[in-house]
């Protein structure tokens, strides 16, 4: 096995044996910091993925469309021909790393604070086995194995937000195990059409269309891109989110808004647009205009909301319709949009979920009304708030601002009434956007303290500047320089849009 071959089973492999004996260890403080340094492992062996140079190379026509940094192809179900076959390259590897890494945060969260509810032990475990669904997804080549790893990360997600989450946490965990169930039975009607057509599971085979007719591409594309838009969600598939948010504990909330709902978009565009470009080309319009939807109503309702969870939930509505209107309009402008997109959506309301988290352990409730002065009475974490509700809201120079930035304009450069006009409603989504994280800002952190803020002591504890800071400089690094995202997918978004155009 090559270098690479090996990084690529130790992501999967150390998170899975991690939560293994992270389950074994009879201590539960010394289960935490196993499953921590499994997370670590898993983050060093992910970063050195990125040093593969075919990933590098532009696309030519004739070529693959997939064409992996690294790739493990095994026979795996030889009777059904389907086979192990994992790789990476400038379009799943961001959101590797970004899985692993805030895993790491969240497991570290986790030998400083243990939300009620369960054992951190067996929070830990869940938080590994997670990884490996959302891991598995973002480097399956074979599109059985997508569905599958896509499936694993039902159950301990579900554990999650019913044994560590809120009052109303049983509902929640219901109901998002019964959106995600509706998705799923999509998804496996879905690859069936698709793997029945076509022939093969390949997905390196199938980017393209694999031969397949116009009438199964429009099938399977409508069946792939409703069950991935349960999973992001997108409007209006989306009710499950908030709930799920606000009920689940805080590591719950990042992985789920940071990572998970990743798995969506990222099947979106490597799946339903790969496999059926004709079903892509054939919806682009419905689909700009559910984003455009999805964006304005997810503003509208953030406007209204009185919790802090459900407000940042339902931003998230919105920003992944930022993400839907730049695959929307199958241009290279697009989908580089929608991938730093999904990218910074990750850090920065990673970031907001700790410190919405941050401010109900403190002051026991995450309702607006209740919640002004934080500036006075903890400084520190009203600034560190206030710099990720701006990073969100898309300020120049900070993360946020790229994905949502170029989606409109890549709206607007494939031209026409109908693309110019959801171009400019988008922008006025991004300006409504800056209106509720204001509000969020002037209610929480302005005026006298409120009793709830006012017993808040100024101290942050080391744990939580230790989950907080990568993601802070993440949300710079990345604003100030985003090539770092956008210069190892430049390649493959141009081999996959030289299939999809016709």
């Amino acid at each position: 096995m090559t270098f690479g071959q090996v990084l690529l089973v130790a992501v999967l492999a150390v998170p899975a044996l991690g939560a293994v004996a992270v389950a074994a260890t009879p201590r539960d403080r010394a289960a935490r910091l196993v499953g921590t340094v499994a997370a670590a492992l898993t983050l060093l062996a992910a970063v050195p993925l990125v040093f593969g140079g075919r990933g590098w190379v532009a696309w030519s026509a004739g070529a693959p469309a997939v064409r992996p940094w690294h790739q493990l192809d095994l026979p795996w179900v030889p009777g059904l021909e389907l086979r192990f076959h994992l790789g990476v390259d400038g379009i799943s590897w961001p959101l590797v790393v970004l899985t692993a890494l805030l895993t790491l945060l969240c497991c570290a969260y986790t030998m400083w604070r243990v939300p009620d509810g369960g054992s951190g032990r067996a929070l830990v475990a869940l938080l590994l086995v997670v990884e490996v669904g959302i891991l598995g997804t973002f480097l399956a080549l074979d599109l059985v194995l997508f569905f599958l790893f896509f499936e694993v990360v039902l159950l301990p997600m579900y554990a999650i937000i019913a044994g560590w989450g809120g009052a109303d946490r049983r509902r929640a965990a219901r109901k998002f195990a019964l959106y995600t169930l509706f998705g799923s039975v999509l998804l496996l009607v879905g690859v069936y059409v698709v793997v029945a057509a076509a022939g093969t599971a390949d997905l390196v085979t199938l980017t393209g269309g694999a031969g397949m007719s116009r009438g199964t591409q429009l099938a399977a594309f409508t069946l792939l891109a409703l069950a991935f838009a349960v999973k992001s969600p997108l409007w209006p598939l989306h009710s499950w989110l908030p709930d799920a948010h606000t009920q689940a504990p805080t590591v719950g909330s990042v992985v789920l808004a940071g990572v998970l709902l990743k798995m969506g978009t990222y099947g979106l565009i490597r799946v339903a647009v790969g496999v059926a470009p004709e079903g892509a080309r054939w919806a682009a319009p419905v689909l700009g205009v559910l984003a455009v939807a999805a964006i304005l109503v997810g503003s509208l309702v953030c406007l209204a909301q009185s919790d802090v969870k459900r407000l940042i939930a339902y931003s998230s509505v919105g920003h992944m319709g930022f993400v839907l209107l730049g695959v929307a309009t199958l241009t290279t402008v697009g989908i580089q949009a929608a991938l730093i997109g999904n990218v910074a959506h990750g850090v920065i309301t990673g970031l907001l979920f700790f410190l919405a988290g941050a401010v109900k352990d403190r002051t026991g409730t995450g309702t607006l009304a209740e919640l002004s002065g934080l500036r006075e009475t903890a400084p520190r974490l009203a600034g560190l708030l206030a710099f990720a509700a701006i990073a969100s809201l898309g300020l120049p120079g900070l993360a946020g601002f790229w994905g949502e930035a170029f989606a409109v304009i890549a709206a607007v450069q494939v031209g026409g009434p109908l693309w110019t006009t959801l171009g400019v409603l988008a922008a006025v989504g991004g300006a409504l956007t800056a209106a509720y994280f204001l509000r969020l800002l002037r209610q929480v952190t302005h005026n006298r303290p409120s009793p709830a803020v006012g017993q808040v002591g100024p101290g942050l504890a080391g744990a939580e500047l230790t989950a907080w800071v990568p993601l802070v400089l993440l949300a710079l690094a990345i604003g100030l320089a985003p090539t770092l995202v956008l210069g190892v997918a430049e390649a493959p978004v141009d081999a996959l849009i030289g299939v999809v155009k016709p």
